[in-house]
């Protein structure tokens, strides 16, 4: 039996973090250390202590690490509401890259890895980078990686040149992805690394200018020039980076979903006052059907994208791995979710194209939620094959 209604402790959670978003972080939209590279660090913290105070900090962190450690279904819910400002999931400790780095970290790192690198993390006092995608190679393809760490038996050497690294300025826990080549000490292969972001050998070129800018201190250029790490810098096992990665994405998929599910339906309800007091041609615009229409479809598409991203969470819930499920949401989501931006955009007209509302903001950044943990079209790549090795029928 499929039940929708949402427990009384998680919509009073839901309605507690939109409170808080609404009241105390909607306000900084406006303030000048959000960037065009994000939000700076120092305005992190800020909005991070706001929330502290507020006892919602991380709540999505295991019960053992001080979290309140909800299910994905559950998430969805509280991710939602946290997104209605692009500023309300680094408030709240649940943005990207730290949101999944945390989950991964929480799941495969050892107990003094969890202590120096995720704790802090959880804590909200340092941030996190998962650097793994190349200039000219390793991205949506990331067997095509060609940074190395050369093992000499003691530790290892790792070289390269990685570029988007989200949040690489001033982050203090480094997971890197190197392809360990084959040696006569032990295993070979893709491999995860973790390591301060102070250590000799990690040097931040440069910050990309992009698109969006809802990421604390946007994305890097990032060069490891003969980094040097321990045995003890391995996270998890030689040769498996590319299946922990998956671990990571798979949930990562949604909760990107989840977030800017809420922005869009920050800029439906935008989009929707504007159409109910902007008058035209002897009435209030909302009363014209080709406006009206865009409305309608906004609230379908939106709807839409909730049950989808729910359904997703409920079979991760389940034990499922979700991969193709999260791959199918991720595609329709990202998609879907752009055209209710470009919907609103339409009908706040030239206001919609400036910043006197932040519309303009979230069309600019779900326009690089499509790009984000792969392409359409790689995820799309992905169901076809799972479709047609399964054959057709009922699911």
């Amino acid at each position: 039996m499929i039940d929708f209604s949402i427990p009384s402790d998680v919509a009073a959670l839901r309605d507690e973090i939109r409170a808080f978003v609404v009241e105390e972080i909607v306000p900084y939209e406006t303030d000048p250390r959000l960037t065009q590279h994000g939000p700076t660090d120092d305005l992190r913290a800020e909005l991070v202590e706001r929330a502290r105070k507020r006892g919602l900090l991380t709540f999505q962190a295991p019960r053992r690490l001080g979290g309140r450690e909800p299910s994905h279904v559950e998430q969805a819910v509280l991710y939602e509401a946290a997104g209605w400002s692009t500023l309300g999931p680094v408030a709240l400790n649940c943005a990207a890259p730290d949101e999944g780095n945390m989950y991964l970290l929480a799941k495969i790192a050892d107990e003094e890895q969890t202590a120096a690198y995720l704790q802090p993390v959880i804590d909200g006092w340092q941030r996190s980078v998962f650097a793994m995608t190349e200039p000219d190679g390793a991205g949506s393809d990331p067997a095509q990686l060609s940074t190395t760490a050369e093992f000499d038996g003691d530790g290892y050497t790792i070289n390269g040149r990685k570029w988007l690294i989200t949040g690489a300025t001033g982050a203090k826990t480094w997971i890197i992805m190197a392809d360990v080549p084959p040696n006569p000490h032990g295993p070979h292969g893709p491999t995860l690394f973790l390591c301060g972001g102070d250590e000799t050998g990690i040097v931040i070129e440069r910050v990309m200018s992009t698109m969006d800018r809802n990421y604390v201190e946007g994305h890097g250029v990032v060069r490891f020039e003969g980094l040097r790490l321990p045995k003890s810098a391995l996270l998890g096992e030689v040769g498996n980076a590319l299946r922990y990665a998956q671990m990571r994405l798979a949930p990562a998929r949604l909760t990107h979903c989840m977030r800017w599910l809420g922005a869009a339906e920050r800029a439906q309800a935008i989009a929707v006052e504007h159409a109910r007091t902007r008058t035209a041609f002897g009435k209030p615009i909302g009363e014209h059907q080709g406006v009206s229409f865009m409305l309608a479809d906004n609230e379908i598409a939106l709807q839409q994208c909730r049950l989808a991203i729910w359904w997703a969470c409920w079979r991760l819930d389940q034990g499922e791995k979700g991969r193709h499920e999260s791959s199918m949401v991720k595609a329709a989501v990202s998609e879907e979710l752009f055209r209710v931006a470009d919907r609103c955009v339409q009908v706040l007209g030239g206001i919609g194209i400036s910043d006197e509302t932040p519309v303009a903001m979230i069309f600019r950044d779900i326009r690089a939620f499509r790009l984000y943990d792969g392409p359409t079209e790689v995820h799309k790549h992905a169901i076809a094959r799972q479709v047609l090795r399964r054959g057709g029928g009922h699911r």
